[in-house]
């Protein structure tokens, strides 16, 4: 019997291992696999504050989050009877495919809605359970391996693509369905440890930023009542402490460099997508070739600001890594500290300026931020 071979790493597959397509493992009934509604039947027009919810590109991730469940339009009840083949349910699969293609994500079974409907910029998959584990699928797909070769098969110049056709031929590597499950309670296992501890991380941003704003904005710092309060620009102030623009507190203020990409190069660039929810993600980073100016390595400590882009301008995360041949690219701006700075206050007062970037649309220049002599 010949041997099967992986189509992306290229070795042969265990033995009782299948290689089958999409097309191969949805489910028996009709509307399984189908594209989203053409674009002009799901228009904004049709759009009500409550009803059936629509699936839209920020309800997707490319970073092994299965789903995003906010920020949703809606359509009424009856409208949404006209889309029945692209109502999706807890363990179909979404694929975008236009734009960010590369996401997938997996519906979840407990909710916040029943039922939703894909977007016109969106596939559905609903898999055969008698083949297929949707929580695996899941993982399979999101895999970079795995979005590498969707991306791979990418159609269009301007805004890349796939197609039903595209995703139906994708290959799925299927081990014996008991060890599907298996592999799916394992990864579901390490996401649940991660997911707590990014709550706890979470838990602990916020005291450390609700403590800044207490101490720094509110000034109900220890012994605030001991001292007195003077006049500034910005209002009154401790005495002994100053307003100063964000120029005068950093010694590095530049946006990154325009990238030579290439699989093989020795430098990552941060790009505008490794910035969300006030974290560095390097999943979405990519190798360059390009030689960096010194100033342009991302130190431990710099703030790095989106500073251009729909939809991602204005986003802000701090470094707490040390990172050797990192740096960004020309839409996010590097802000580093004077040495006199402290990096923690540096760090939560630009943090808590993100929404004023968003409103400014034009760079973080004249920013103004408190501080105490010698943070």
């Amino acid at each position: 019997m010949p041997t099967t071979v992986h189509p992306l790493f290229k070795t042969a597959l265990p033995a009782g291992w299948r290689l089958l397509t999409v097309d191969d493992i949805k489910a028996p009934e009709k509307s399984s696999c189908v594209a989203g509604p053409f674009g002009s039947n799901i228009s904004s027009k049709y759009f009500v504050d409550s009803g059936v919810p629509i699936i839209r590109g920020n309800n997707l991730r490319d970073d092994l989050t299965r789903f995003v469940p906010k920020g949703f339009a809606f359509v009424s009840e009856e409208q949404a009877t006209k889309y029945k083949a692209q109502h999706v349910q807890g363990g179909d699969l979404v694929f975008t495919c236009w734009g960010t293609i590369g996401q997938v994500g997996l519906i979840p079974k407990d909710g916040p809605y029943p039922e939703y409907i894909i977007s016109n910029k969106q596939l559905k998959l609903r898999p055969n359970k008698e083949v297929a584990d949707s929580v695996y699928l899941f993982f399979y797909f999101a895999c970079p391996q795995m979005v590498e070769h969707v991306l791979g098969k990418a159609i269009g110049a301007a805004v890349p693509g796939i197609n039903l056709g595209i995703l139906k031929q994708l290959p799925v590597v299927l081990p014996p369905l008991p060890f599907q499950h298996r592999i799916a309670s394992i990864l579901s296992t390490y996401d649940e440890l991660i997911e707590n501890s990014q709550r706890r991380i979470k838990i602990l941003e916020e005291m450390a930023r609700s403590l800044y704003r207490e101490w720094f904005v509110h000034f109900r710092f220890p012994g605030h009542d001991k001292v007195k309060m003077v006049p500034s620009l910005l209002g009154p102030i401790p005495q002994g402490w100053e307003v100063k623009k964000l120029a005068g507190l950093t010694a590095f203020l530049s946006r990154g460099i325009s990238p030579n990409y290439d699989d093989e190069g020795d430098s990552i660039v941060v790009n505008q997508k490794c910035i969300r929810d006030q974290r560095l993600s390097f999943e979405p980073a990519r190798r360059q070739t390009k030689p960096i100016p010194a100033d342009k390595c991302v130190r431990f400590g710099d703030v790095l600001i989106n500073s251009t882009g729909v939809g991602t301008l204005g986003r802000v995360a701090q470094v707490y890594e040390v990172m050797e041949q990192y740096t960004v690219d020309s839409h996010i701006t590097i802000v580093r500290r004077n040495s006199d700075t402290d990096v923690d206050f540096f760090g939560c007062a630009l943090l808590l300026k993100q929404k004023t970037f968003e409103r400014l649309g034009n760079g973080a220049d004249g920013i103004e931020s408190y501080g105490n002599r010698g943070n």
